[in-house]
């Protein structure tokens, strides 16, 4: 309750933000397993290819999540697809980071075109403890960038890529709907990018 009354006393400072990034989840509700397609008798196939032959996230979170980040392609999920307009692109990482936590980072990189590798791309980036409703996010373009420095066409149309960089920010992410922070060390990262998902 007590934690109630405190999100409510702060709403009038924060709604537009709230609202910002509950529309910015809402794009990405998460990779779920693809439907089982496996015939009876035949072997498990437990290898995950939800982030490509060579997924992973890593880095070090301090403040209100503490912990090391080092995600591989079993640990981890991943989505990206353009942003809104086609105005650049973003991309999404989730795993768990123990105690039956799980996080998810966002990045959006305005600035991003199909097929494109480049340094310094405006970016904002939210962090996600998902199941709770705890969120922490850039308030603007000026706190965080990325370099993608690898990029790697995954299918015939040119649409689908594996992309790899990495996230630097010069400020902490603070709580959308309390006071905390997080601060977020070089977060290095190879997941999927699709141009032609909606």
């Amino acid at each position: 309750m007590q934690k109630i009354r405190r999100k409510c006393a702060n709403y009038g400072r924060i709604a537009a933000r709230i609202g910002l990034v509950f529309a910015l989840a809402s794009m990405f509700p998460g990779c779920k397993p693809a439907a089982e397609s496996r015939q009876p008798g035949t072997p498990e196939v437990t290898t995950n290819y939800e982030c490509g032959d060579h997924g992973y996230l890593s880095t070090e979170l301090y403040g209100a999540i503490g912990t090391t980040v080092d995600w591989g392609s079993a640990d981890l999920r991943c989505e990206g697809m353009p942003r809104p307009d086609n105005r650049g692109a973003r991309l999404r990482f989730s795993g768990s980071i123990g105690d039956g936590r799980n996080i998810a980072f966002i990045i959006a990189l305005p600035d991003l075109k199909l097929g494109e590798t480049g340094k310094e791309y405006p970016s904002n980036v939210t962090l996600i403890e998902e199941g709770n409703g705890r969120f922490f996010s850039t308030a603007n373009l000026e706190v965080c960038w990325t370099d993608i420095d690898d990029i790697e066409s995954t299918d015939d149309a040119g649409n689908r890529f594996a992309v790899g960089g990495t996230v630097y920010c010069v400020a902490p992410l603070t709580e959308v709907n309390g006071d905390s922070d997080v601060s977020i060390r070089d977060l290095k990262f190879r997941g999927l990018l699709d141009w032609s998902a909606s």
